[in-house]
């Protein structure tokens, strides 16, 4: 027979939008047990860039001293046209930009920012943490919603919070969805010795070249210790029902009209794993009673903003903030943290697609265009980011 453990709020996932729902509903007050489907806590990935709207948070939840150490604090985004060669355009991180948004943008390896969570969650009673626990399916009853695991056990809980990812198993019981949306494009990563950047980037500098249907990014990590790189590029040769598509030679032939900078940065990307572009459109109801869905599970986006992490971040604070203000009335939480979010997350994810299509990954006359535009935007105006690093979840 299934053993049955009674479990008031459940969280689905132990990554970095788990643990921050945790750690979040521990300052209110509230517990909650949070399992994760892997032999243990961790992150796969390399950088992680957090903004603003992200980065108060986590210093209001202190967590600043944790990773200062390993973080990077750039002082400038710059934009360069990767055919030319040319500076197209930036944003001056420096002390204008911290007046106007209070907290800093900083990269961080993605390992460095879930072992400070995992760190600072271990040390709050209210939080209890369980790996290997994977979820097979979750049946709603009266008062709640039981958890089935494929263990055998079951978690007889007042409430779960799907924070599983991108292929989220609680996603499929809100709302029934089939596989996420995979995108023509694909991308590269790896890491190059400090020493060799090249010389238009530099250790206060992310770095993000646009061209044809491509873009490369670049930024220093773990306290300057390495260079992180990114090349994306579109396939002509897609096919979402095989895995011959996005080789490394697609990558030589893409970037093969890029200036001589970023072919020779490109040379040290890793050919050993291709990361498909793969994403979910907006949806308006990702609760179901006392089920709801935070970050990937509920809104996974392009990643030409830089805003996946950042957003989950913020339905974290969102969450136990509206549980708090409800006396941990669920349904009632679920339905207001619902509808402060979706159409926030909405914008962010369909903002992304359009930077991708249409700032980024110009070719001919419109990358022309696009540089002459932007050419007399200054360093210091950060109108169009208000919407995005300004909002206080």
């Amino acid at each position: 027979m299934a053993r049955t453990t009674q479990v008031p709020l459940l969280v689905v996932g132990g990554g970095l939008g788990g643990l921050t729902a945790a750690l979040a509903l521990s300052s209110r007050g509230i517990p909650c047990h949070v399992v994760e489907k892997s032999p243990q806590f961790g992150e796969i990935g390399a950088g992680l860039q957090i903004a603003p709207n992200a980065s108060r948070i986590l210093h209001r939840l202190g967590l600043f001293d944790a990773i200062r150490g390993t973080a990077v604090f750039p002082q400038q985004l710059v934009m360069m046209d990767a055919v030319s060669g040319e500076r197209v355009t930036s944003v001056d991180l420096g002390r204008a930009f911290l007046e106007r948004y209070q907290q800093p943008y900083f990269v961080i390896h993605r390992g460095d920012l879930l072992d400070a969570l995992l760190a600072a969650c271990r040390s709050k009673p209210s939080i209890t943490l369980e790996a290997g626990k994977a979820l097979a399916r979750i049946e709603d009853t009266a008062d709640g919603a039981d958890a089935f695991f494929a263990d055998g056990t079951v978690y007889r809980c007042q409430a779960i919070v799907g924070a599983d990812g991108l292929h989220s198993s609680v996603r499929r019981h809100v709302t029934g969805d089939e596989e996420p949306v995979c995108e023509p494009y694909v991308a590269y990563r790896g890491a190059i010795p400090i020493g060799a950047i090249s010389e238009h980037a530099g250790m206060d500098s992310m770095m993000y070249w646009g061209g044809p249907e491509l873009h490369f990014v670049q930024y220093p990590l773990r306290g300057g210790e390495m260079y992180n790189q990114v090349a994306v590029f579109r396939s002509r040769r897609f096919d979402p029902a095989s895995q011959d598509w996005g080789t490394p030679q697609e990558l030589q032939e893409s970037f093969a009209c890029t200036c001589a900078p970023v072919r020779k940065s490109l040379e040290a990307i890793l050919l050993n794993r291709r990361w498909p572009m793969v994403h979910r459109y907006p949806i308006a109801q990702w609760t179901r009673g006392r089920v709801t869905l935070l970050g990937d599970a509920a809104h996974p986006m392009l990643q030409y903003l830089a805003q996946g992490a950042c957003q989950a971040i913020e339905d974290a604070v969102c969450l136990a903030r509206k549980l708090s203000e409800s006396g941990l009335d669920y349904e009632r939480a679920f339905a207001a943290y619902q509808a402060a979010r979706y159409l926030r997350t909405a914008r962010v994810q369909t903002s992304a697609r359009f930077f991708g299509d249409y700032v980024m990954h110009l070719s001919g006359v419109n990358r022309l265009l696009r540089n002459a535009l932007l050419a007399s935007r200054r360093a210091d105006d950060f109108s169009a980011l208000d919407w995005l690093y300004g909002h206080d979840a």
